[in-house]
């Protein structure tokens, strides 16, 4: 979908600037035009079609439907598996926790699509296919589903809504005083300036996070050799886990992304269940993420948040190491 930006920033940096594509510079820059572009661009139309959803989806009829005790906990589970198969990485999910947030939908199921999104895609799932096998595919599927289920369950039941930042209870007060659109007097194109001018209002609101989230990411991805990684974590010992989401953090790429940088590791002796802490790390607790997010959560939210994404992914890398011996 986007081989058009992906030529765009090699002739940017490459035949323009004149850059190496093997320089650490030149990788770095080409990565961030690349994806500063393409996550704008996904920001802005991910937001522009969650107004047109807001403006018309019955969402008091969803969240109703969500709060019924007799789901028992599925609206977690339903959550966690629209973010696998919705092709998001950590930032361009932020726009539809925002929607999510807007339309009243309880923050526990919105942290399970969060949670979900970024780290299983069908992309991803394809490559991990061809590259490991069925059993380490649906291992990989089905962790990161129960990882989403779980953590939103359990993030639902903390009560953080005080914890979002003053912008997103701005934006939901607003929300309130103006009212919903009627819709038996407003037509779609009645309601296209008001969706426009909120989507963009949204976009040049976090723009600057964007900028900044990427910027550490490219220089991750510039400068940091894939042999720095599989020197430390190829020995198999405990900690290895651990020290492979802690390593990841700093780093920023989606899903299927990192999936060719995971066969690297593990044809370098890195077990398959910590290079896939790894990637979920990568992916789902990046600084780049972090910083994204602070537009709309507190940093302690941001830290609860981590926190137990982190020791799910822990977990999750201790059974693929174990399921897979």
């Amino acid at each position: 979908m986007f081989d058009w930006l992906q030529h765009f920033a090699d002739w940017l940096i490459y035949s323009v600037f004149g850059l190496g594509e093997d320089t650490h510079l030149g990788a770095a820059l080409n990565f961030f035009v690349y994806d500063t572009l393409k996550i704008l661009i996904l920001l802005f139309v991910i937001v522009y079609l969650m107004g047109i959803v807001n403006a018309y989806f019955p969402i008091e009829k969803l969240r109703t439907y969500l709060n019924r005790k007799k789901l028992h906990g599925l609206e977690y589970l339903f959550a966690a598996v629209f973010g696998a198969i919705t092709p998001f990485c950590s930032c361009s999910s932020v726009p539809l926790f925002i929607g999510f947030v807007q339309g009243g939908i309880p923050l526990g199921v919105t942290f399970a699509f969060l949670i979900t999104s970024p780290l299983v895609n069908e992309v991803a799932i394809a490559m991990f296919l061809g590259m490991f096998g069925l059993k380490a595919t649906l291992i990989y599927a089905g962790s990161g589903i129960l990882l989403g289920t779980v953590g939103g369950w359990l993030l639902g039941k903390l009560n953080l809504e005080p914890l979002l930042s003053d912008w997103v209870k701005k934006i939901l007060e607003n929300k309130m005083q103006q009212g919903e659109y009627e819709e038996e007097k407003l037509s779609f194109r009645q309601r296209i300036p008001d969706i426009t001018r909120s989507a963009w209002d949204i976009v040049k609101g976090v723009v600057l996070y964007v900028i900044i989230g990427i910027g550490i990411g490219a220089a991750m991805h510039g400068y940091v050799p894939e042999n720095f990684f599989g020197q430390y974590l190829g020995g198999g010992q405990w900690w290895t886990v651990p020290l492979a989401v802690i390593l990841a953090v700093p780093m920023y790429a989606n899903a299927a992304g990192i999936v060719p940088v995971i066969q690297v590791f593990v044809a370098k002796g890195v077990p398959l269940g910590t290079a896939i802490a790894f990637m979920m790390a990568t992916v789902g607790l990046s600084i780049p993420e972090a910083t994204l997010l602070k537009k709309v959560m507190t940093i302690k939210l941001i830290a609860i948040f981590f926190g137990v994404v982190t020791v799910f992914i822990m977990f999750s890398g201790y059974l693929f190491n174990i399921a897979l011996k």
